[in-house]
């Protein structure tokens, strides 16, 4: 913990799910967050339940627009005076037949899911650098790699986002900012359990070497490990947290039928 006090994080979408998880585990760490949601309700009542005043900022802000971003990283400036970590976590899901995908519901997606880290980390860079440098930790999924129905938007901007993550890790590194990515698979959080049919999670357990949904504290320990010092040479890296997911080929329900 040493080593991380002082040190300031901005995590976006982290009123709920795998950025709450990810403010918990750092302030366990030691760190100060700033947290960012576009839900300012959601966002109060998580304040209040952290109750870390001295250790916490609340920052309601939609990441797609770009005024409303600079401010977010004014006030962190303007509170904290610098930043070591950005975890650009926010994201939206559509999951829509392509034929029943309006540009509407495309531009949305890519909006919050590819744009909003892009503003983010301008946004943010120049503080970072100020600072002696960083990391920034863009949360894409395992959409992003591996393509599947009903996500021609969402998996498109995914897999945009972990290009983007290349493409910043290469810029920034003379600034000293490391740039990585994490991947999650099947997550228990609140939108799969919304958007899972018992048949889906079914169909993942068969599909999941590990035979089971992941846990978002469980992606929170890699992506506050990329935060950290620990990765002090880890850039450019895209990192599925998927309990094997997308190493995996075709067979495996067949094969542990077999087994039994």
């Amino acid at each position: 913990m040493q080593e991380t006090q002082g040190r300031i994080a901005l995590v976006t979408g982290a009123a709920r799910g795998i950025g709450l998880a990810t403010t918990e585990r750092l302030l366990a760490e030691g760190w100060t967050v700033a947290l960012l949601d576009i839900d300012g309700a959601t966002l109060a009542a998580t304040m209040d339940r952290l109750a870390k005043p001295e250790a916490t900022l609340a920052i309601t802000a939609d990441v797609s627009v770009p005024a409303q971003v600079k401010a977010a990283v004014q006030q962190v400036s303007d509170r904290f005076g610098r930043l070591d970590a950005l975890v650009n976590n926010a994201g939206i899901a559509i999951f829509k037949p392509l034929l029943e995908t309006t540009f509407e519901d495309w531009s949305k997606v890519l909006a919050v899911n590819l744009s909003g880290p892009f503003l983010c980390t301008q946004a943010a860079a120049p503080l970072m650098a100020a600072g002696g440098g960083g990391a920034v930790v863009n949360i894409t999924s395992i959409s992003g790699l591996r393509a599947s129905t009903l996500r021609v938007a969402y998996g498109t901007s995914k897999a945009g986002l972990a290009q983007l993550t290349k493409q910043l890790a290469i810029e920034l590194a003379q600034d000293g900012i490391r740039v990585n990515a994490v991947a999650p698979g099947p997550v228990d959080t609140a939108m799969a359990k919304a958007v899972h049919s018992p048949e889906i999670r079914a169909a993942y357990h068969d599909a999941v070497p590990l035979a089971r949904y992941g846990l978002e504290t469980e992606l929170a320990e890699v992506i506050v490990f990329l935060c950290s010092a620990r990765a002090s040479y880890v850039t450019g890296q895209v990192i599925a947290v998927d309990g094997g997911f997308e190493a995996t080929g075709i067979g495996l329900p067949a094969l542990r039928a077999d087994k039994r």
